[in-house]
């Protein structure tokens, strides 16, 4: 019997306005990483995943490239495809996809909003053994609050019967072929209206049954949404870790040195094997000494001649990924310079800005400083700089 073929189709083609800010809201960050790749992660993680399909904007190419690149995934092939003006013109696009990529109509397919973050492992298991079982189901939770009818003027005409009533969510679960189909038929007869797919569905003669959701797969609308998805989310890793880091280089010849991957002018140059950006190697440090992953000079040997002159921002991406990889999040770096010249003070906002830009994170998270040795030393007599750091990092706990 051959094995069975899921994907997850992934909608990350809006713009989001009603949360506000100079980002969709799913490349806006939540707790350390974007909405998106934490939609993604819990796809793209599950053991029976097999292909993870994201429809995107077509000018969000290199946000979502980025944040796949700090997404921790497992088996699942993960490919990007353009969506269209509306969301059931996205999803369709999404499915074309899959089907031009030879998925299988009996496979399994899983249509979710990247605007919900927070769907588990449990809710996908669910899911996808609901579209097993009834070919159409969509996750629900019963409604809580009394709902009311009004009229044009806002005065109560009724209110439905709350047991027959549930709120719909994502993942909503399908036979490819099934839902494949009723999107083609919808866009042939020009019906552009429904809202999800479940309505597509029905609309093709569908039963669609339903499964029990989750409380925590809500969708970000609005900035108290997000809030609230950071509380969860800080809630669930517990598992605080501190480290530091250090890092010295003498001068040689030049006339500039690399520090927080800013070129700062200087009359002398940096000796290394990279371009020896001792900020830089010190959070390195600090961050792999947070996870026990040995130390820079282990995972990037000065005898291996592919990191020779290698721009150091190589390596704290490196480092910030392992910490991903792993579940956690950057609560924060702090990095302190110690040199006669040339001056940080006037490059100190370049600075924060640049290694908050590499490590993926608010630059509020960031603190640079910088002090001299009062002329004692190596560094006091101008023979070259040193780098003192320290990283903050929350990880899930063992059994969380």
């Amino acid at each position: 019997m051959a094995s069975l073929s899921v994907a997850a189709l992934i909608v990350a083609a809006g713009r989001g306005a009603r949360m506000g800010g100079t980002e969709p809201k799913q490349y806006q960050p939540l707790a350390g990483r974007s909405v998106l790749s934490r939609a993604v992660e819990a796809f793209a993680r599950h053991p029976m995943m097999t292909r993870v399909m994201i429809v995107i904007h077509a000018d969000d190419g290199e946000k979502c490239a980025a944040a796949l690149a700090e997404t921790p995934r497992k088996g699942a092939a993960v490919a990007t495809c353009h969506g269209g003006g509306t969301r059931q013109e996205s999803v369709a696009h999404g499915l074309k996809a899959l089907a031009d990529a030879g998925f299988p109509a009996d496979g399994v397919v899983l249509i979710h909003d990247a605007a919900r973050p927070l769907a588990d492992e449990a809710l996908i298991t669910r899911a996808i053994a609901a579209a097993l079982n009834h070919g159409a189901a969509i996750p629900v939770l019963p409604v809580a609050d009394t709902i009311a009818t009004v009229d044009a003027g806002g005065a109560l005409t009724g209110a439905p019967d709350r047991a027959l009533l549930r709120a719909v969510q994502t993942p909503q679960a399908f036979r490819f072929g099934l839902i494949h189909a009723a999107h083609q038929r919808a866009a042939e007869a020009g019906e552009s209206a429904f809202t999800d797919d479940a309505g597509i569905a029905r609309a093709s003669g569908h039963t669609v049954a339903t499964f029990e959701g989750a409380p925590r797969a809500f969708k970000l609308t609005t900035p108290e949404d997000m809030a609230r998805a950071e509380s969860l989310l800080g809630g669930a890793l517990t598992d605080i870790r501190c480290a530091t880091g250090y890092d010295v280089h003498a001068f040689g010849e030049g006339n500039h040195i690399m520090l927080g991957g800013v070129a700062l002018p200087h009359d002398r140059g940096v000796i290394g094997h990279s371009d020896a950006d001792v900020l830089l190697h010190a959070l390195t440090d600090a961050l792999l000494g947070c996870i026990g992953d040995g130390d820079i000079g282990q995972h990037f040997p000065p005898s291996d001649m592919r990191w020779k002159g290698m721009a150091s921002h190589v390596f704290l991406a490196e480092a910030v990924r392992r910490v991903r990889a792993l579940g956690g999040e950057i609560r924060h770096l702090d990095g302190t310079v110690v040199c006669e010249s040339p001056r940080v003070g006037p490059h100190r906002q370049a600075l924060r800005a640049r290694i908050a830009e590499i490590a993926g994170i608010d630059i509020g998270r960031v603190s640079v400083k910088a002090t001299t040795s009062e002329r004692l030393g190596f560094t006091g007599r101008r023979e070259g700089v040193a780098a003192h750091a320290a990283a903050t990092i929350a990880l899930p706990r063992a059994g969380d």
